[in-house]
């Protein structure tokens, strides 16, 4: 088991890859905080994976708001002691559009969530890691940092500030035994994907096995497997590894 016994914060836990972060996670002998602003949403996770022998507790939270925060990281404190890893998962997706003509207000909340709300819970977990003397952060982010896509440049804006703050963490923590690395996720297959291809009807169907022929490994990646790279990044295995991005795309995106 790749996390056994370690504590890990996971935020964002909605349908698709932070779902299955927290299950892969638990299954890997993590004991999972799993964290979204849905309360019945992270109660049914950690049911799950409780039924399935795991250990994990269910703690709401909004990243934008640094008393939850603080809260989310003391409540894992008073379970298990300790705080080995952090996946920065939560985000905020503005309405598809031409980033000149994005609505101020949106962008706001976008940098809000994805990048200062990654920062408020790195903050809120860095003391005590630093008392360990280890830990890990794994900030999750996307293919569309790397080549821009129609439409997402809000989000991407987002997720660029989040790539930098893994390199700014990364130098400044150095010496303290805490890493702190990116996850660049691509498409990803599973229900939220899904869902967009039922809602194109005839369409979809034709848009999934195109996007499938484009990809070095000939399929759309799936979520749960695409999250084993981030319990790598979080476990013992990658002790060697800090200020990293890591893509995880199939090959979608090979850097030069």
């Amino acid at each position: 088991m790749l996390l056994k016994d370690k504590v890990v914060i996971i935020t964002g836990t909605g349908p698709g890859m932070g779902q299955a972060m927290c299950r892969g996670a638990a299954r890997e002998g993590a004991k999972v905080v799993i964290s979204a602003r849905s309360v019945d949403a992270i109660n049914a996770i950690r049911n799950d994976i409780e039924d399935q022998g795991g250990e994990a507790i269910a703690i709401p939270c909004d990243v934008s708001a640094m008393d939850q925060c603080r809260n989310l990281a003391d409540q894992a404190l008073a379970k298990w002691g300790r705080i080995d890893g952090l996946v920065n998962s939560a985000y905020y997706h503005p309405p598809w559009g031409p980033l000149h003509e994005a609505d101020m207000g949106r962008l706001a909340k976008v940098m809000d969530v994805i990048a200062l709300g990654g920062l408020r819970m790195a903050q809120c977990v860095i003391p005590t890691m630093k008392k360990q003397g280890a830990g890990a952060i794994v900030n999750i982010s996307t293919l569309a940092t790397r080549r821009p896509s129609q439409g997402e440049g809000g989000y991407a804006m987002g997720k660029s500030a989040l790539n930098q703050m893994t390199r700014q963490l990364a130098s400044e923590l150095a010496g303290t035994g805490i890493r702190v690395n990116t996850a660049l996720m691509g498409w990803l297959d599973g229900v939220p994907l899904d869902s967009f291809f039922a809602s194109m009807g005839k369409d979809g169907e034709a848009l999934r096995k195109q996007r499938a022929s484009e990809i070095p490994i000939g399929h759309i990646p799936v979520d749960a497997d695409c999250a084993k790279a981030v319990y790598f990044l979080l476990s013992d295995y990658a002790s060697e590894i800090t200020g990293a991005s890591l893509d995880v795309n199939g090959g979608d995106y090979i850097a030069p």
